[in-house]
């Protein structure tokens, strides 16, 4: 099992996403520079499908 929660959140960071609050449970609401939107990131991301669907929300071209 693949954890990609570390690789988005990376990835997040080099584009100047920041953490705009803690969302519930293990989320926190992200906002990106790049498509000006809010968006949840779980903690715990082990999908490939979550982590691109994540990446698509921030504006990120990468996908795993």
């Amino acid at each position: 099992m693949v954890d990609y929660d570390k690789a988005v959140i990376k990835a997040l960071k080099e584009v100047g996403a920041t953490i705009v609050r803690r969302g519930k449970g293990d989320h926190t609401i992200w906002e990106s520079p790049l498509s000006g939107a809010r968006f949840p990131v779980d903690g715990k991301i082990v999908s490939r499908h979550t982590a691109n669907q994540v990446m698509k929300q921030a504006g990120i071209d990468k996908k795993f």
